[in-house]
Formats: structure tokens, sequence, C-alpha cells
């Protein structure tokens, strides 16, 4: 290995980044046996949060591309996890609502990502995932200074 690759593999961005992936990759296989990839559950979830909820604001909310919403938006209903239906405030717009098996998914999800996420961090002592999570907060929580 080069001195320039180890480098790159030491800098904290990259360890961040590889450790994201690799924590990404298990929750996306545990959450696959409920049939949802990682954009379905935070659509599912952000219905939850948010809903009854505008089609068009939950995208936005979420910063995904109003094509791939409806395509998002059809497996959930289709899965019988959320409802469309024209928004009271303005019949030109659906509004999304999570239905009680939506709710249910939810929640076994929250479980499996709970799984995933301890397998990701099972390296580490107890004390060390608690450090972890409060420098990971304190540097997601910093102001941007670009």
């Amino acid at each position: 290995m080069t001195a320039a690759l180890r480098h790159i593999q030491s800098l904290p961005s990259w360890l961040v980044g590889r450790v994201a992936a690799r924590g990404r990759g298990l929750v996306a296989e545990a959450i696959a046996v409920e049939g949802l990839k990682l954009m379905h559950h935070a659509v599912l979830a952000a219905t939850a949060e948010y809903g009854p909820v505008a089609q068009a604001e939950l995208g936005r909310r979420l910063a995904v591309d109003p094509k791939d919403m409806v395509g998002i938006l059809n497996h959930l209903q289709e899965a019988g996890l959320i409802l469309r239906a024209p928004d009271p405030a303005d019949r030109r717009k659906n509004a999304v609502t999570v239905t009680t098996e939506g709710e249910a998914v939810l929640e076994r999800c929250a479980a499996l990502a709970e799984a995933a996420n301890a397998e990701l961090l099972a390296p580490l002592a107890p004390e060390e995932r608690d450090t972890l999570l409060a420098l990971l907060a304190r540097l997601h929580e910093a102001p941007a200074s670009f």
C-alpha cells in the first residue's frame, strides 16, 4: 500500500464514510425482511411523523425527487403501509397517512435497525459506544463552516 493510500484511509472522513456504508448495509439487510429499502423506511417514518402530509411536502422534507417519491409511495401503498387520499385542504394534492400495518412495520423496523446497529458497534465496549455516539452527535450538530 502506498503512503498516499494509507494517508487517505487514515482520514476521519474516509473512516466515517466506510463505517457509515457498513452500517447502512447492515440496516438495509435487516429491514429487507419487511420488504423495505432504506428510502421506503425513511418515507414511511416521515409519513408517520408528519402525516397526514401532502405528497409533495413529504418529498421536499426528505429531498426526494417527485418522480422517485411516486414510486416509493406506490410501493408502500401496494404493501398496505400508507394511504393516499385527496387532501381536504387542497383537493388537487394527495395527503399521505400511515396505516395500522405501516405503524406495526415501523416498530419492527426500529427493532431490526437497533439490532443491526448493535452488530455494527459490537467490537466496542459499552463505554466506547457511548463515547462514540456522543462524539458523532457533536460533529453532526456542529455548525457547517462552509
